[in-house]
């Protein structure tokens, strides 16, 4: 079960995560990574690998009752003086530690486990490592799978091994962003009873958002929580002119019983007197989110396979994409979400090998 140098997939976990994230792979450059991931599941033998862009794609076809599929991203955010990788404390620190090479790693060694001749697991399975996750979505090696590749991501549980601290969670939230833009006249500061301070005009918006009530959505056992937040304000032409517009971004993290339409229906209804003040607002990206699907067989097995209860993914992730092919799908992964993206990402070791063998006893069936 070895490839070529660096990849060797029968070393343990940690070995793995390290040589993953000493080979760099920042969205946009993973060719390296991929490659030597392909290399390694061809060498398997009891895998089909099919290459799409730098998305490696790999799955046994045992003829099984059941598919379940695993993904994870190859890409990783700029590295912050972070690579290579190091040992400290419990920790392996390095850029994509948590986000998401630990659980890259664990794929991999499921398929070294379950991609040979002779392997019998109680599922058939599929293994998605895909590029570009961490950068705008039209450039998504998952979304291209799904635009090229449709029937590789067709199975009976997704299983997205995003950074989750060792905890499952179910589906996702939506995620909308808008802009309000609020309008003025502009004059001389000096004078500016001549002018409409648009600035000033946004002061409703601003308080409608200060004002507003999340809900809260019980589903399958999952608390979502919603919010409407302002994350960006833009106004001002300069220091001695009252400005004749101001933008205020807002971001709604909806819950999944809402779809894309409800989520902008609500968001117009929220800034319904601004709107009819005068104001307009522009839906400038709207992702829906994915129900936790925990009635499903094969994800209740999951949770039980775990043994920890699942909880809500605050948050969007690619298991949306799952959902949206009629897929349930769960986030679980060891990388700890809080230290995703930062310059001190890590990963704690003992995380790690209890991600694997959780996986191990559910995709042998030894968990039933």
């Amino acid at each position: 079960m070895t490839s070529r140098p660096g990849l060797d997939l029968s070393a343990d976990v940690l070995t793995l995560t390290r040589a993953l994230v000493d080979t760099p792979s920042v969205s946009g450059d993973e060719r390296a990574l991929a490659d030597a991931v392909e290399a390694a599941l061809r060498a398997l033998g009891g895998l089909e690998v099919e290459r799409v862009g730098d998305t490696v794609l790999a799955r046994t076809t045992l003829g099984r009752d059941t598919r379940i599929v695993l993904a994870g991203h190859l890409d990783t955010v700029p590295i912050a003086d972070n690579v290579p990788s190091r040992l400290e404390g419990g920790r392996l620190l390095g850029c994509g530690t948590s986000d998401m090479k630990s659980g890259d790693a664990v794929m991999l060694r499921l398929a070294g486990r379950f991609g040979v001749p002779g392997a019998e697991p109680a599922h058939d399975l599929t293994f998605v490592f895909y590029d570009n996750e961490e950068v705008e979505s039209v450039k998504s090696g998952l979304g291209r799978v799904v635009r090229e590749r449709r029937g590789w991501l067709y199975g009976d549980l997704a299983v997205l091994l995003e950074p989750t601290d060792g905890e499952i969670e179910a589906g996702c939230q939506g995620t909308l962003r808008a802009e309000l833009e609020v309008r003025g006249h502009r004059a001389h500061s000096a004078r500016s009873w001549l002018g409409v301070n648009a600035i000033h005009g946004a002061a409703g918006v601003l308080a409608t958002l200060a004002a507003y009530e999340a809900r809260e959505v019980e589903i399958d056992g999952c608390t979502y929580r919603e919010g409407l937040n302002a994350v960006r304000v833009e106004g001002g032409v300069a220091g001695n002119v009252v400005p004749d517009l101001c933008r205020v971004t807002v971001n709604f993290r909806y819950a999944p019983d809402r779809d894309e339409d409800a989520a902008e229906a609500h968001v117009r209804e929220v800034f319904a007197d601004a709107l009819a003040a005068g104001a307009t607002l522009t839906v400038t990206d709207n992702a829906g989110g994915a129900p936790p699907g925990l009635t499903e067989p094969a994800a209740a097995a999951f949770v039980a396979a775990v043994g920890r209860p699942a909880r809500a993914k605050l948050g969007w992730t690619d298991v949306a994409r799952f959902a949206a092919l009629g897929i349930p799908a769960v986030n679980y992964g060891p990388g700890d979400p809080q230290l995703a993206h930062t310059r001190e990402e890590s990963v704690l070791v003992e995380r790690l090998q209890p991600a694997e063998d959780a996986l191990t006893a559910y995709l042998s069936g030894d968990s039933a």
